[in-house]
């Protein structure tokens, strides 16, 4: 069984993007303040390790999983 089930590709247009900005971008966080948040409270993992810095660089190929009321959601830097 593969683990790719609910993930979603999301493209980039430059070689980097921050946490923050890529989930807004991927639609995981509505705002700025709200990916603040997520990350802050340890919502979010980046290639199953959990990452508290909201500016962390990220690159294509990387995972980003958030944990919402709803469920695991999970995007793919493209």
């Amino acid at each position: 069984m593969s683990a790719d089930h609910d993930s979603t590709d999301v493209p980039i247009r430059d070689d980097m993007i921050r946490l923050g900005q890529f989930l807004k971008l991927a639609g995981l966080a509505e705002s700025g303040t709200h990916a603040r948040d997520l990350v802050a409270d340890g919502e979010v993992s980046v290639n199953g390790e959990a990452e508290t810095r909201r500016g962390r660089q990220l690159v294509r190929g990387d995972r980003v999983t958030v944990a919402l009321p709803e469920g695991d959601e999970t995007a793919v830097v493209a």
